[in-house]
């Protein structure tokens, strides 16, 4: 008891695990007091603490996410070619497959910008005339809709990949498993945002007809362009990958150029091309997407192991897939509203959840992951540098790995937080982080902002569970 007694005639610094409340009365009293932000793990939940358990310093797990990760590292994303139609590189491609972002969805329970970006892709592969043909062939069950990430392609927002759009090809030169992503529109009124007026699908028309072809012919004596190194290179310039592609899209245009010039082309063709690319700071998006994915598939399905390999959503669902869990098993939870800064004459009401393939960059460690090392994203998605800064440190904790190929250099190039642990993220309770852009909820409309979110807790929980089970 006089123990007790002198401490407390001293002068004490308190620090506070859990409730604030204890907190704010010792703040009243003028005592220095730090609050301790803890949770207790798997937020308390038996179940997912008992299944933590089975799968912590399992040999098998930690054997299987070394060779995942070791995947991931070793991945070399090069861009090899310009597939002029999707059905003739896409396996599973058909001229009545409609690929789109997320996690399965029906044509019924699509959100607003999917189903107008469907209602566009029907009509510029002349499968349906106008607006009400094009969703009476949607709702009859004629045509075959998938994700675009179970046929090894990515999409950004609708993430709509129709028969006879051009894609990207790119080939992990590690393994030598391919991805695929279709070029991108640009900003405003356009596919992937649901739009389907007829300057849409001019402008679709052109790309495939005129723009593709040529980037082809220009790509043809590139001898294939190292995305690994250019994503790299572009993260020291200030982007992160993900919604700022300053650099990444400058860089591929001085690499593209020369072959442009060697190719033939009519000089308004070059000029057109050019221009193009020049005035689409979004361009390289579509290009650090099929880099990421094409690592992360090199990391899928590794018995036993608890590495992320997906992320998306579909504007309806966010969905996960886990190395550890064969082929397409999904995670889902309800798509989140996106927090962050809105276009003029927008707001909350006007924005769609959470939509598209884009994830992947966070997914594959960049994005989100590297906002710490590019701080004027936060002009677009909203915060500030420390945010972005914050963002980055706080995915070191649910990472087992960093990437040294993609490094920051104001946290001393240390390399970005990479391969997401579900056991970690439940554990923690701290959710991966993407930044990202909002499209408004009806279809057409376009782009109303960006900003930051988070997936939904459950799709990490359901993995786990589900890793459990197997380890059983």
């Amino acid at each position: 008891m006089t123990a007790i007694n002198e401490l407390f005639k001293r002068k004490l610094t308190v620090i506070n695990v859990g409730a604030p409340l204890f907190r704010d009365d010792l703040a009243a009293q003028e005592v220095p007091v730090t609050q301790l932000d803890w949770r207790p793990p798997a937020g308390g939940r038996p179940e997912l603490i008992a299944a933590l358990d089975a799968l912590s310093d399992r040999p098998e797990t930690e054997a299987a996410n070394a060779a995942a990760v070791a995947a991931i590292l070793a991945a070399r994303p090069v861009l090899t070619d310009l597939a002029l139609a999707a059905v003739d590189a896409i396996p599973g491609m058909t001229p009545t497959t409609i690929l789109h972002a997320g996690p399965p969805v029906r044509w019924e329970a699509m959100a607003g910008p999917m189903r107008g970006a469907v209602i566009g892709a029907l009509i510029f592969e002349g499968l349906a005339a106008d607006e009400a043909e094009a969703a009476a062939l949607a709702a009859a069950g004629k045509i075959t809709f998938a994700p675009c990430h179970e046929h090894g392609a990515v999409g950004p927002m609708a993430g709509i990949v129709s028969a006879s759009m051009p894609v990207w090809v790119v080939e992990n030169a590690a393994r030598g498993n391919r991805s695929y992503c279709p070029l991108n529109e640009g900003l405003g009124k356009v596919l992937r945002f649901g739009a389907f007026g007829a300057e849409v699908i001019d402008r679709l028309r052109w790309m495939r007809d005129e723009l593709a072809p040529a980037l082809k012919a220009a790509l043809a004596h590139t001898g294939g362009i190292d995305l690994r190194t250019m994503i790299a290179q572009a993260l020291h310039m200030g982007d992160e990958g993900h919604n700022r592609n300053k650099a990444g899209t400058s860089l591929f245009i001085r690499t593209v150029a020369p072959g442009l010039a060697k190719a033939g082309l009519a000089p308004a063709v070059t000029a057109r091309v050019l221009a193009f690319m020049h005035a689409n700071d979004h361009f390289f998006l579509n290009l650090s997407m099929p880099a990421a994915k094409a690592a992360l598939d090199a990391a899928h399905g590794i018995a036993g192991s608890s590495v992320v390999t997906t992320m998306c959503r579909n504007g309806v669902e966010f969905g996960v897939r886990v190395s550890g869990c064969p082929g397409n098993t999904w995670f889902t939870g309800p798509a989140q509203a996106v927090e962050g800064l809105f276009f003029p004459g927008y707001g909350p009401a006007d924005a769609n959840p959470d939509l598209g393939d884009s994830a992947i960059t966070e997914t594959y460690g960049i994005g989100g992951f590297a906002m710490g090392g590019a701080p004027a994203i936060v002009q677009f998605v909203g915060g500030t540098p420390a945010d972005a800064l914050a963002y980055t440190t706080q995915m070191y904790e649910i990472t087992l790995a960093e990437n040294g190929s993609y490094t920051i250099p104001n946290l001393n190039f240390r390399g970005t937080p990479t391969a997401i642990d579900v056991r970690r993220v439940v554990a923690t309770g701290l959710l991966p982080v993407i930044n990202t852009g909002m499209a408004h909820r009806e279809p057409g409309v376009g782009q109303v902002g960006a900003g930051v979110v988070r997936p939904p807790r459950e799709c990490f929980d359901k993995a786990l569970l589900a890793l459990a089970a197997r380890a059983k």
